[in-house]
């Protein structure tokens, strides 16, 4: 196990290699697939967190936030079933369990104690700009590393995110 810059564990997210006939070295596929498993993490744990603000929004905008999060996690939804399968697509494993995504999931905890609905929004925002940010790097990452295919489902994700990042912080602008 390798540790990141600020000490934390880095844990293996490629999982075991199957043979394939992508053709793309050995190294770039493990590249992609630990890629595509933190995004898998990422766009689970998102889902779950948005899920989350849908169950327990309480106020006087609890109808409107209620549909709009339902929204933005459907809207999520597909995309971790299209994360995982490109990374065994590539010959990967994907680390697709809860347990899996709550152990990777570059996104903090969502707070168990915020019902009111401006600051579950705002809560919302945050994960969603966060996770916006992260596809887009991943998108990035991809590319330059010349799978263009992963980077073209990390941009298609991140249409999406950004898509629903506007619709949210709508909500908070004058």
């Amino acid at each position: 196990m390798a540790t990141k810059g600020n000490g934390a564990s880095v844990k293996n997210l490629t999982g075991t290699l199957h043979e394939t006939s992508v053709e793309m070295s050995q190294e770039l596929r493990a590249q992609m697939i630990s890629l595509c498993n933190q995004q898998l993490a990422n766009t689970s744990d998102l889902y779950s967190q948005t899920k989350q603000a849908h169950w327990n929004v309480k106020g006087m905008q609890f109808e409107q936030l209620h549909v709009l999060f339902d929204k933005m996690a459907e809207s999520i939804q597909p995309y971790i079933d299209m994360i995982a399968e490109r990374a065994t697509a590539l010959g990967g494993t994907a680390l697709g369990t809860v347990r899996m995504a709550a152990n990777t999931s570059e996104l903090p905890e969502f707070p168990a104690d915020v019902f009111d609905g401006e600051t579950m929004l705002k809560v919302v925002v945050e994960r969603w700009a966060q996770y916006a940010n992260s596809i887009r790097a991943a998108a990035t990452q991809a590319d330059e590393a010349g799978d263009l295919e992963t980077s073209d489902l990390f941009i298609e994700v991140g249409r999406v995110a950004d898509k629903m990042l506007w619709f949210a912080e709508a909500h908070l602008q004058a």
